[in-house]
Parts: structure tokens; sequence; C-alpha cells
């Protein structure tokens, strides 16, 4: 049977063409830890090493004020490349001398990789990174219970701040992002993101959906998206009301002038000799909101421990990471 005049003509306009399958390189043998991350707003500046995520920033300078260096940083790894989805992963050499609670080829099955996964590496989600750095440091977790806080009070003090961060402190930075234009959530309308607990705890009830014969048009000037990349802190479409908004910006002003009065002169919160996962977070959000608008900005750029804070621990993160 041979095709029609017409169509043959039509199919000419869209030739298939065929190309060999291209060979893999030399096997290339991964010196550093890498650590794969969202990417980050400053690319040709000083700061090109830092996600501008807050959970893969958290890590970063976890790692950073552990003491550990060298550590190369990839922002090309899309979260679909990650492990169960979600950025940051740590890519390790394998070391068989050492023993963690997992294998390596467990990891290796739930990993959905774009660079050279094999025998002679790890891939580590971010609940893993904390065990192989106690490993790394020759550090055991049971002698020290208290996680590097002052005691067990100051442990349990600092539960609360994380509290405080992730959830009146995130939902401000989330507001503070620019929402879509009209026309731009029509023509080209993001996928909804899950919800998150920030606002969530704020928003109570929730808010009725949309009904009536505009229900299909978003409500873009009400409508939320989220400013980072990480599947742990992102927030679906939420119509936000101007008081819900107030009070959201009031408390996020209360939970600023808390944080820079616990901090005051001290080198680490909670009065810690050396930094604590807290530290790390607390700079993480720091960061974030020092490069955000200027509707957050404000609160800490006001504050000068806290800017100084900042500074100081971001020169310390930094100096830890390389561009791989």
């Amino acid at each position: 049977m041979q095709v029609p005049g017409p169509l043959k003509s039509l199919f000419s306009y869209f030739p298939l063409y065929s190309y060999p399958p291209l060979n893999a390189k030399g096997k290339q043998v991964l010196e550093y830890p890498t650590i794969w991350v969202h990417p980050s707003k400053h690319h040709t500046s000083a700061d090109a090493v830092l996600s501008s995520d807050v959970e893969c920033l958290k890590w970063q300078a976890y790692l950073a004020l552990r003491g550990l260096s060298n550590i190369r940083v990839r922002f090309d790894v899309d979260a679909q490349g990650a492990i169960d989805g979600r950025l940051p992963n740590l890519h390790v050499p394998f070391d068989a001398s050492t023993t963690y609670s997992w294998t390596a080829e467990s990891n290796k099955k739930k990993a959905i990789s774009t660079g050279p996964i094999d025998d002679s590496t790890e891939l580590l989600s971010a609940p893993r990174i904390v065990e192989w750095v106690d490993v790394k440091l020759a550090h055991s977790a049971l002698d020290d219970p208290w996680e590097g806080y002052r005691d067990e009070a100051t442990k349990d003090e600092s539960r609360a701040w994380v509290s405080l961060l992730e959830g009146n402190v995130h939902a401000a930075l989330i507001l503070s992002q620019p929402s879509q234009s009209f026309l731009e959530s029509i023509l080209a309308p993001p996928a909804p993101p899950p919800a998150s607990p920030s606002l969530d705890s704020i928003i109570v009830p929730p808010p009725p959906p949309s009904t009536g014969f505009f229900s299909f048009i978003p409500s873009y000037s009400l409508t939320l998206f989220s400013p980072f990349g990480s599947t742990s802190n992102t927030t679906g479409s939420v119509r936000i009301s101007p008081a819900t908004r107030k009070a959201v910006f009031e408390k996020y002003a209360d939970a600023i002038k808390a944080l820079s009065e616990k901090l005051g002169t001290d080198k680490w919160f909670l009065g810690s000799e050396h930094p604590t996962p807290l530290d790390a977070l607390i700079f993480a959000y720091l960061y974030c909101i020092l490069q955000s608008s200027e509707l957050v900005r404000t609160e800490v750029t006001r504050r000068v421990n806290l800017v100084a804070w900042e500074w100081r621990v971001r020169g310390t993160v930094k100096a830890a990471f390389k561009r791989a």
C-alpha cells in the first residue's frame, strides 16, 4: 500500500532522522562530596555557591558549620532526579570501611540519577546527611545527648524556635514573593504544589473554593505560589484575605524581634559554645529574607546584630563550597 501523494508531501515537512548512540565518555571518579541543590539566584556573584532554597541552604549551612569543607555544589540536577523527588541530595564516594544504618544499594534503587551513580559512590537523601557527617567526623550521637546545646532545657527551647521559623517566618517569606499578573496566570498557570503547613496553621478555617461562572479564572491578586523549589517547603494556590495577610506579617515582625533579642551579642543562638542545627536553620532563613523583597527584608536590616551575624556565618558557609 503506497502513501498517497498529498500525505507524502505533508510528511516531507517533518522528516525523521536517526542518529547513532552516544558512547559514554571515560568514567569520572568522584573525588569530593557533592551536594545537589536548587539553583542560586546569584549566578554571577560571590554567593553563587549558595542555594536560594531554604531547605537546601539549611543543609549547606549544616555541613559547613559542622566543619566540613571542599564540598562541591551542583545546580543542574532537577528534583525529579533526586531520591524521592526531593533536593538536596549528597553524592559521596563509597567507603567500604565504614558502616551506616543504610546500604548503598537501597539508595541507588530509589535514585533516578543524572550523574554517574555506581558501586564507587553513594547518593544520600537529606535525612541521611547527619549520620554521614557523624561518621565522617568520628562523632557519636550517644556522646552528645543535647545535640550541641548547653543543656536539655536549651535543646527543648530550640524546638520552639524551629517551629517559629518554619511557621510564622516561612509564611511571611512566601507571602512576600511577587505574584503572577492576571494575564500570566491565564496564559501560563503554574502547577499547584503541595500545601504548606506554614500557611495551613495560620489560615483557620481554610478559605472556601471559588464558585460560579468565574470560578475557572484564577484569583491572581491573592494567589500564592512558593518561591522555593523544595517540595517540603511549598504552598499551593491559596486565597489570602487582607486581614489574614496583615496578621501574618505582624507575627513575622514579632518573630524577628524575638530572634534579635534572643541573639543579643552572643556568637551562636541560645548561648551555645559551638554552632548547632538551629544556627544552620536561622542562617538559611535570614539569608533568604535578605535576598527577598523589602516587605520582609526591612525587619531584619533594622536589627544590626542579625545582619552582622548573618554576614559572618555567610562567609563560613561560602568558604566550604565550590561549584562542581
